[in-house]
């Protein structure tokens, strides 16, 4: 499974299809103030990003990848 639900905080992990995206909106929803680990995250499908975006969801941690943490931070609009 791609979406790790914790308490207060989902850890996406690999490849994070368009699949999981209604799934983690309706997590978010029930979850103010949930937070995201993105630590794990190879690939995230636009639709997911369109929820944490909508969410203003806080990351915890970025993917080890420095090209997508960039590509995430601008899209998210996160502060290097």
């Amino acid at each position: 499974m791609p979406i790790e639900f914790r308490k207060n905080q989902a850890l996406l992990t690999e490849v994070v299809s368009v699949e999981d995206a209604e799934g983690l909106l309706e997590w978010l929803q029930k979850k103010p103030g949930a937070r995201i680990d993105l630590s794990a995250c190879m690939h995230l499908h636009p639709a997911n990003l369109q929820v944490l975006i909508a969410a203003s969801v806080a990351i915890v941690a970025w993917p080890a990848d420095a090209a997508f943490t960039g590509w995430l931070r601008s899209a998210l609009a996160a502060p290097p």
